[in-house]
């Protein structure tokens, strides 16, 4: 929000910035099945083998390109809402963990967990 267009972008630039988040990923999918919620909008991510591409419609999709996910199944139950979907969506990568990232949170080691 700012009186001129280009003071307005650079605000929007340093806001999308700050709220950055890191995504587990395993090679091109995710590593697990993972469940977004964002009001009464659900939003189910299931890993896929490589090859297969992303099978998601609506809004999951561009948020997944932007990720980096190559290869994932999608599933939107409850609300339709677009901006719902897209938090969703949000809220399911950020619940992402990798086995070294469990292992780590456990003090174990990675062979004890598998």
């Amino acid at each position: 929000k700012a009186a001129e267009v280009p003071s307005a972008i650079d605000k929007a630039t340093i806001a999308a910035k700050k709220s950055m988040v890191k995504v587990a990923l395993c090679n091109t999918t995710i590593p697990h099945e993972v469940i977004g919620v964002f009001g009464k909008s659900r939003v189910k991510l299931l890993p896929s083998k490589q090859g297969n591409g992303i099978i998601a419609g609506g809004s999951v999709r561009p948020v997944v390109e932007l990720c980096g996910i190559k290869d994932i199944t999608a599933k939107v139950y409850g609300s339709r809402n677009s901006t719902n979907i897209v938090k969703a969506t949000i809220n399911g990568l950020m619940q992402l963990r990798t086995k070294e990232e469990i292992a780590a949170l456990r003090g174990k080691t990675l062979e004890e967990i598998l």
